[in-house]
């Protein structure tokens, strides 16, 4: 069993949606804090939080701290007499209240619409400080406070929210904490649910006490409840989030703790502001944790970033990306300060276009995706250290069927011997021999290309515009679906240092693309898509119609229409 597990989303519900289609998973874990402010502008959310703040104070002062802000402030605005400033600002914060609700109830059926369009996962959300109780939302079919599910042998459970107060968010809506320091374990809500429930995997968004929990100016800041019961109770996992900075993973005995940090971008205290993506990817077989891969995703493209197994009977981390893993580490924006390439108008596009058809991902798609992973993972453990693929045509849409072929770009390391073309490789053929026994019968793969990385870096590095190979590279990297990426990543890294290297590479690839777009393959391709979505009652949308017609006209801006149905 696949588990996908993300905290601390802050409003990234855009970039939820990439996890959902770019990875496949048994069942995703999105959790805490799902929204971050509960207005579309920001410039209303800092005058909420302003008059949210004052009556806060004042609330304190009056010796009302057991009133819940709303309430204090209908009870004040009842006085007799009230100052006028002070009723005008509590009519504001009435008013605004009132928009809070209805705006963050928008956000989470915003994000039910995009949990829907993955139905053969199980998708779960728990709430954090800075959500409303899930129950009255759209996500409550999806709620993890409070509730418990089974995922095959393993029962998962989860409680939301953190013992903080959370400025900017209205109190009376907010998921109530009732598991805060203080609360011995008879009264602790988390404790008595936890005990009853027995869970293996327990989620919840506070961590417990003295784990993944440090803040630099204050210390410790866990939970002492969720921190008795994991030192008392059997369990495999207990995933957190919460406090950014203390993420990581962590064996305790038999039990593994994770805290993936920040998925969405968030601002802190000195309005410095933090890139996000980081996720866990986790592999159960029966009641054992076997891997843990700790990644990030940056735009639509997923980095590995450290796994963690079992060698010895211990657990082993093992850093894949030393750049982005100590750039975390030391808490600096890595990817933010890459300047981002721009595709050509065609290859734009044309992504633009796969993006709409891969919110509609066939179950078909997601199984060969797996195997293809798998494949990737058996041929680098037993002989290929250095292998990865893209994917084309249905399965890198997403539109395949049970009679789909898989057709692939397949990546290696080749020796210098390696001239004849790669049909003549010893090291393909090896390659291309594994991956039809892994896949087997049930799966065509065709390889269509094959690229040794040796000779792409090479060229890179000597700034070579002339190589075909590396030209061949840059195509299938704007257009495909990565395999194992972990392996071309670096040289992506590589080549996106120089941008203006990477754009001429792409200019030259440029007119084999518009060639390529207008056959008649290609737009039969676009035909079947299209059919494929009208047989499950979907209707291409007349915008994607469009831009399709302009792809296939090469990008132009005002195309001559071309029916493609």
């Amino acid at each position: 069993m696949k588990l996908i597990y993300a905290a601390d989303i802050h409003g990234a519900i855009e970039k939820v949606k990439t996890l959902l289609y770019e990875t496949v998973a048994d069942a995703y874990i999105v959790s805490g804090d799902l929204i971050d402010i509960p207005f579309y502008s920001m410039e209303t959310a800092i005058r909420y939080h302003d008059i949210q703040t004052f009556f806060h104070g004042l609330r304190g002062r009056m010796g009302k701290t057991d009133m819940v802000i709303e309430d204090f402030v209908d009870e004040l605005l009842d006085v007799p007499d009230i100052p006028e400033e002070m009723q005008r600002k509590g009519t504001t914060y009435q008013e605004y209240t009132i928009r809070a609700r209805r705006v963050m109830q928008q956000k989470y059926k915003v994000l039910e619409n995009i949990i829907s369009l993955k139905p053969k996962s199980r998708v779960f959300c728990l709430p954090g400080n800075y959500d409303m109780d899930l129950r009255y939302t759209s996500l409550h079919e999806q709620d993890l406070h409070l509730h418990w599910y089974q995922l095959k042998e393993l029962r998962i459970a989860g409680y939301g929210g953190a013992d903080v107060w959370t400025g900017g968010i209205p109190e009376r809506y907010i998921v109530k904490y009732r598991a805060g320091i203080g609360v011995d374990d008879k009264h602790n809500e988390m404790y008595r649910f936890f005990k009853a429930v027995k869970p293996d995997i327990i989620v919840t968004h506070q961590p417990p006490y003295g784990i993944h929990d440090g803040v630099p100016s204050t210390g410790p800041s866990g939970s002492p409840g969720l921190r008795t019961f994991c030192d008392n109770n059997p369990f495999l996992l207990a995933l957190s989030g919460h406090i950014h900075a203390s993420w990581g993973f962590q064996s305790v005995g038999n039990a593994i703790f994770l805290n993936p940090s920040n998925f969405g971008e968030i601002t802190d205290i000195t309005a410095e502001v933090f890139e996000g993506g980081f996720f866990y990817a986790i592999e159960i077989e029966g009641r054992q944790v076997v891997k843990v891969i700790f990644k990030k995703l940056v735009e639509h493209r997923i980095y590995d970033i450290a796994d963690y197994f079992v060698r010895d009977g211990r657990w082993v981390e093992q850093i894949i990306d030393h750049e982005r893993y100590q750039a975390l580490r030391r808490r600096e924006n890595y990817d933010t300060k890459t300047l981002k390439y721009s595709h050509i108008p065609e290859i734009q596009l044309y992504n633009e276009i796969k993006e709409f058809y891969r919110m509609f991902q066939t179950q078909e798609t997601e199984e060969r995706l797996d195997k293809l992973e798998q494949a990737a993972l058996l041929m680098e453990d037993k002989i290929l250290d250095d292998i990865a693929m893209d994917v084309v045509g249905s399965v890198n849409v997403g539109m395949s069927e049970e009679s789909s072929d898989i057709d692939l770009i397949l990546y290696l390391r080749c020796d210098s011997s390696c001239t004849e073309g790669f049909a003549q490789c010893e090291r393909y053929r090896q390659a291309e021999t594994m991956i039809r026994e892994i896949l087997g019968n049930r799966f065509k793969a065709e390889i269509l290309d094959c690229i040794d990385l040796n000779r792409v870096e090479k060229s890179i590095r000597e700034k070579n515009y002339e190589c075909e190979v590396t030209q061949r590279f840059v195509a299938y990297r704007s257009l495909c679906r990565p395999i194992h990426y972990r392996v071309i990543s670096p040289l992506e890294d590589l080549l996106n240092q120089d941008m203006a290297y990477r754009e001429e590479l792409e200019g030259s690839i440029r007119s084999y693309f518009k060639i390529f777009v207008t056959t008649s393959q290609h737009v039969r391709s676009f035909r079947k898509y299209e059919a494929r979505l009208s047989a499950v009652g979907i209707k291409l949308p007349e915008s994607i119609r469009g831009k399709i017609q302009r792809y296939l006209q090469g990008g132009e801006k005002e195309p001559p229409p071309v029916p493609i149905a």
